[in-house]
């Protein structure tokens, strides 16, 4: 127990630094305080129902977000004049994606939007990334960036990245969402979930990035192909 609180603590600790130095990027206002705005946030994160979309969710999709966007900047001979992703709307993305989260309802990702939409400009971010954010946090409801959509590939890879963790890790992120969903009875829960991870697996493509497609792709599709199967349910 004491080293889980430990580990939260630390977690928080990390991204209440990563908050302000976000804030400042994305060009914030320096008179203005941003610790309250990530008190709230935090604490959005840590509310009683969530078990996957959680803050260890959150610091998993920064912290994603950081090697993808290292790997981004690495001189690209096939492709030298495409746009480099905005980092910091990026990753303001992240934090507002899952900020309103209710598992029962189906309108979480337009309320977090609205959120940021609020927060943002009170912080002095300007229009144009405060509406690149919200842009983006809407992106994941169907995590399907156009082609050439730098920031809503780098945010949706980072999103997903999940489903090519390891089997244990896999395992411990299906296990989750099930508890998300302890109010739908197991017959319901799983045509449902049947449903989502067939849908994933018929994308031509679960990952945009040249590393996501590279380092994701094949794993993410063995463990939802698994899952499938642990749910007695065919692929196709």
């Amino acid at each position: 127990m004491t080293s889980a609180m430990t580990s939260d603590t630390h977690r928080e600790q990390n991204l209440r630094s990563r908050w302000h130095a976000t804030t400042a990027a994305a060009g914030a206002d320096p008179d203005r305080d941003p610790a309250p705005y990530a008190d709230r946030l935090l604490t959005a994160w840590a509310e009683p129902q969530r078990k996957y979309h959680t803050t260890a969710h959150l610091a998993d999709v920064l912290a994603r977000i950081e090697v993808l966007a290292e790997d981004e900047a690495a001189p690209d001979e096939a492709a030298p004049d495409t746009a480099p992703a905005d980092r910091a709307a990026v990753e303001l993305a992240a934090w507002f994606h899952d900020a309103v989260y209710r598992p029962d309802r189906s309108e979480n990702e337009e309320r977090s939007a609205a959120l940021a939409e609020r927060a943002l400009p009170e912080l002095g971010i300007d229009g144009d990334r405060t509406a690149e954010v919200a842009r983006l946090v809407r992106l994941t409801i169907t995590h399907d960036p156009a082609p050439g959509d730098a920031n809503g590939e780098l945010l949706c890879d980072a999103d997903l990245g999940v489903l090519a963790g390891t089997a244990e890790e896999y395992a411990a992120y299906a296990a989750a969402v099930r508890a998300e969903y302890g109010f739908v009875p197991d017959e319901a829960f799983r045509t449902g979930r049947a449903a989502v991870l067939r849908q994933l697996l018929e994308l031509p493509r679960l990952f945009r990035t040249a590393y996501g497609a590279a380092h994701w792709e094949a794993p993410a599709r063995a463990n939802l192909a698994a899952e499938l199967a642990d749910l007695g349910e065919p692929s196709a």
